[in-house]
């Protein structure tokens, strides 16, 4: 506590009203509601809510408003949030390969089943910012295709020129572990590293994905597939002996196709990598999916030369909250630790100076020394 502070408590009361005050704007100003935020900043809802490992938008968007649109601070609110609330169970993972998609897109083939979606994208816009966002000229918005939309890596896969999505056949798929009860223990599994990547800083994430693609990953990507829609959740009865349907979420999912050249076992084919984030988060997802390939070395024998390819450099650096917390807690006192460097330095300099001296002496009797010499021999 910053003790020295004049007012002591008084001054954090004033600085909470100080901040309610700047974060409410001028009087004369509409207050902004959270269902505004929610409807209206759907990509930042659900950027809190994958961050935030929390899939509520009506909290998200009060996190936001109560964090004046800091993102790290209404992640942190929401993580916290997160730990008041009891666990009933789980669910089933949920079926994405049926997803129907508000929107759907593939850069590996053209024509592809069930066809391309664009849906709601930025995409095409032309990045001009405009005088006023209102629009009267609204044209209707495209409708989820009903039709059937297979996965685009399965026709890679009748060929098997994309590894399987399923190991050798008699694998049995192990529970996941739950990194937000367990300790993280480096190797983890990949369903562990894609729960870290799922709510990891997409910032940090693009980065990495970024410079695997500048060549610091060993991988030439395609996207494969791109798919934003809602997917239905499930929940384990064991009262009724089987699982229900509780309502839908909205997703994002990417699968990415990447080059491997083979090995004296494996013939040359396409891997792959994957992400599946909250929302509308289309750059989160791809992000994700580069680095999960990336991470994936060991299973490929590829030799770990780049950041992206590092395991704990990864994970341990893509949590936004432990990130933020570790960074902002230098703003509290360090006046003890301080005080011992500033004892430590002054110490260190005063050895310096002292030998600097040492050394100044000996070169001068040295010097004099010569003189007398050649006088003596002159």
């Amino acid at each position: 506590m910053y003790v020295a502070v004049k007012g002591g408590e008084k001054a954090i009361a004033n600085a909470h009203a100080l901040l309610a005050k700047r974060g409410r704007g001028t009087a004369d100003s509409p207050r902004i509601g959270y269902e505004q935020v929610r409807d209206q900043m759907g990509v930042l809802v659900s950027r809190v809510m994958a961050e935030g490992s929390l899939y509520d938008p009506d909290l998200a968007a009060k996190a936001l408003l109560q964090a004046q649109g800091d993102v790290l601070e209404a992640v942190t609110l929401l993580r916290s949030y997160r730990t008041t609330l009891p666990r009933f169970g789980i669910t089933p993972a949920v079926d994405t390969a049926g997803l129907p998609s508000e929107r759907r897109v593939s850069a590996t083939f053209k024509d592809i089943p069930g066809g391309q979606q664009l849906g709601a994208t930025f995409d095409y816009t032309h990045r001009l910012l405009v005088d006023e966002l209102e629009t009267t000229d609204v044209p209707p918005p495209d409708v989820p295709v009903d039709e059937p939309m297979p996965r685009v890596a399965a026709l890679l896969g009748v060929d098997a020129l994309i590894e399987s999505d399923r190991p050798a056949e008699g694998w049995t798929d192990p529970d996941p572990g739950d990194l937000t009860r367990e300790p993280t223990v480096f190797p983890m599994t990949r369903a562990e590293r894609l729960q870290a990547l799922s709510r990891g800083d997409e910032g940090f994430l693009l980065s990495l994905g970024y410079s695997t693609q500048r060549g610091f990953g060993n991988n030439h990507p395609f996207v494969g597939e791109v798919r934003v829609g809602e997917v239905e959740v499930e929940f384990e009865v064991p009262e009724i002996g089987h699982a229900m349907p509780i309502g839908r979420i909205e997703v994002t999912e990417c699968e990415m196709v990447n080059q491997f050249v083979g090995s004296a076992d494996v013939a040359p084919q396409f891997t792959r990598g994957y992400g599946l984030v909250f929302g509308r988060a289309e750059r989160k997802a791809m992000s994700m999916s580069l680095v999960d390939r990336a991470l994936r070395r060991d299973e490929f024998g590829e030799r770990s030369v780049s950041p992206a390819q590092d395991e704990e450099f990864v994970i341990a650096h893509s949590d936004n909250v432990q990130a933020t917390g570790f960074v902002e807690h230098l703003k509290l006192p360090h006046y003890v630790d301080f005080q011992a460097e500033l004892v430590l330095i002054r110490k260190l300099r005063r050895e310096f100076q002292e030998r600097q001296a040492t050394r100044e002496s000996a070169a001068h009797d040295s010097t004099r020394e010569d003189t007398n010499r050649l006088e003596e021999n002159a």
